[in-house]
């Protein structure tokens, strides 16, 4: 008889950018052609905005990042103080990361898998399949359940996405992080805000859904989109120059990008994103956001031409290449982390 064991044998191993230096591979990159020296470019614009005191560092994660290996990466580069917000889907932030907070796993799905002949299998094991990658069902539920505990002890008002991230960071601080690298925990350590502008689209959901049921017609805690999108204008506008590194497209892209704008509808005109990388395998053929161009993005204000680069590659060969690039050339050394959770707590922008 096919049990959960049989298939959830071997976890997901986090990549450590900080056990290899790619920067000799990299620079060579840049004297070779085509996507190997935009990725050498992009690296060079990544360590320039690490490197720039002005600037704040917004990371921006759409896709299945941290199931597929590169949640260290990103806990590290919060760690090292070279990104000073984060802009991301639910699913990276709830599902996956914070799920592995709570002592849970990803596992390597065997080849066969990727037919999908054997997902009605999986199905009755309580197992799901992200691709090549799966989780148990079961522990997901443990984490839905969480969030709504979560809810359940916050303030009954609206909150942004950032204040309730925050309480999962306070959970974990708590109640013990059980992974060594988690992104929602070492934001938290660092005052460093997550927004998940769409962040009912994830694990969280359920939770909330839950809590609201529970809550019938009283008091009960609903998330604020526009909160998410004025606080990050009230950052921008408190850090004129900032820079971009995004993974994939979608809302957490746009939503970056669009807060140049949102400073100019409040009547403060703030620079365009003085730094912007984009890693994607999508294109401009269909037309849709994740394809669209940094370029494109300067045409309605957002970002400037000066230091922009598209890579066009699959985020877990890229980005442990990029950020891998940017530790070891070592300028986060001398970066203070910008601590932006406390400005948007403890004083409003004019």
């Amino acid at each position: 008889m096919v049990t959960k064991s049989d298939y959830l044998h071997t976890p997901v191993e986090h990549i450590d950018v900080t056990q290899f230096n790619p920067v000799p591979l990299v620079e060579a990159m840049g004297r070779t052609a085509f996507t190997a020296r935009d990725l050498a470019r992009a690296a060079d614009i990544t360590h320039r905005m690490v490197a720039d005191r002005d600037c704040g560092v917004i990371l921006c994660l759409a896709g299945s990042l941290v199931s597929a290996g590169l949640k260290k990466v990103f806990a590290d580069a919060v760690r090292c103080n070279m990104v000073d917000a984060i802009v991301s889907t639910g699913a990276n932030i709830v599902d996956q990361d914070f799920f592995e907070g709570l002592g849970f796993r990803h596992w390597v799905g065997e080849e066969k898998l990727r037919s999908g002949m054997f997902d009605a299998e999986l199905r009755d094991l309580h197992i799901d399949r992200i691709y090549d990658t799966l989780i148990d069902e079961d522990e997901l539920r443990t984490c839905d359940d969480t969030t709504r505990v979560i809810a359940d002890e916050l303030e009954p008002r609206p909150h942004s996405s950032r204040e309730y991230i925050r309480a999962m960071g306070a959970y974990l601080d708590k109640n013990g992080c059980k992974t060594p690298d988690s992104i929602v925990y070492e934001a938290y350590r660092a005052d460093v805000p997550i927004f998940c502008p769409a962040f009912s689209d994830c694990s969280a959901g359920f939770g909330l859904v839950a809590h609201q049921h529970a809550r019938g017609d009283g008091p009960k805690l609903s998330l604020d989109s526009a909160k998410d999108f004025y606080e990050l204008t009230q950052l921008k506008i408190a850090n004129p120059t900032t820079g971009l590194f995004m993974v994939g497209g979608g809302v957490p892209k746009n939503f970056a990008q669009d807060v140049v704008v949102a400073a100019d509808v409040l009547g403060r005109e703030v620079p365009m994103h003085k730094y912007a990388v984009q890693v994607t395998v999508a294109d401009v053929r269909d037309g849709a956001l994740s394809g669209s161009t940094l370029k494109e993005a300067s045409s309605w204000g957002k970002v400037d031409l000066a230091f922009e680069q598209m890579v066009y590659s699959e985020a877990t060969l890229a980005v442990p290449l990029l950020f891998g690039y940017a530790y070891h050339k070592g300028a986060w050394k001398a970066r203070t982390g910008r601590r932006w959770n406390q400005v948007l707590e403890t004083a409003a922008v004019p």
